[in-house]
């Protein structure tokens, strides 16, 4: 079985929704790293030194690859990536190897046969 890991630089109040809707589309987990912070093509602004910048989260999902794509366009969908600049971006990479998911591979494998 091969793997992609979607990684997700996501609004903070966005996370559970972008978590969520990332489950119900097939994957088995992620793993959030909160306060994170970024700059897009404009640099943030800032009231007397103070960053008026939202706390961004990153999400780390693990999936399977026939999975991958229709999770990362769910999670786009829902975070509003293409409709709001700066809301956030997601992308996918590809995994040689991971250890520690055999538990997830069962149950992978029906979900799997189903997409192909």
């Amino acid at each position: 079985m091969r793997f992609k890991l979607i990684v997700v630089f996501v609004e903070d109040a966005l996370t559970d929704q972008v978590v969520e809707s990332a489950r119900e589309t097939g994957a088995t987990g992620a793993t959030v790293i909160n306060n994170a912070r970024g700059e897009g093509l404009n640099k943030s602004k800032t009231f007397f030194g103070l960053d008026l910048v939202t706390q961004r989260d990153v999400v780390l999902l693990l999936v399977e690859e026939h999975m991958s794509r229709h999770i990362l366009e769910e999670i786009a969908r829902v975070g509003e990536f293409d409709e709001k600049p700066g809301s956030g971006i997601a992308f996918q990479i590809d995994v040689e190897d991971a250890v520690g998911v055999s538990h997830q591979i069962s149950q992978l494998s029906s979900s799997v046969e189903n997409e192909l």
